[in-house]
């Protein structure tokens, strides 16, 4: 442990009280140190964000669930109903993405509250993970292997489909 001791004469990095005084920035106690004052945002803004993404995360997560009580899969069969919820998700998130980027001025904590934390609560990698793993468990690895590559190109055309959507219906509106 350190000693709180001034600084001696003969130690060859010791600064003068009033050298360091005048070369030290301010420090701004709602940011940090001046040298990461312009990597992070002030803590109260962030905050908000971590805020409404909880909030939609876990609203997205009981939307999930609520799925998988309604359309339940029984064990070693093919997983739907998670394809299905992912698959709509990244719909979804393609049609939010160019609806707040390209369209609408939006909130600024609409993204993260429907984006990162409603849509990214209510489609689920984990839930994909294990599902493969109860199909290679169950004896169906050739399924499992189906149902990996499924969910791939499902949610990449998905997001496109939902892009692609977004904008041509948005031209054909803004056209008539």
């Amino acid at each position: 442990m350190r000693s709180e001791e001034p600084p001696r004469a003969e130690d060859p990095e010791a600064v003068e009280p009033d050298e360091a005084a005048e070369s030290a920035e301010p420090i701004d106690p709602d940011v940090g140190p001046a040298d990461v004052r312009g990597l992070r945002e002030p803590w109260r803004s962030r905050h908000g964000v971590l805020v409404v993404i909880a909030a939609g995360g876990s609203l997205g997560a009981l939307a999930r669930f609520g799925a998988s009580l309604l359309w339940s899969a029984p064990a070693g069969a093919f997983p739907w109903t998670t394809l299905t919820v992912n698959a709509v998700g990244c719909l979804l998130i393609g049609v939010l993405l160019v609806a707040v980027t390209e369209v609408f001025t939006a909130h600024p904590l609409l993204h993260p509250f429907l984006g990162t934390g409603f849509l990214g609560g209510f489609t689920t990698f984990s839930t994909y993970c294990v599902d493969i793993e109860r199909l290679v468990d169950a004896g169906r690895p050739a399924i499992g292997l189906l149902y990996l590559a499924a969910t791939v190109v499902a949610a990449m055309a998905a997001v496109a489909v939902g892009a692609f959507g977004t904008r041509r219906l948005l031209s054909h509106r803004s056209a008539s």
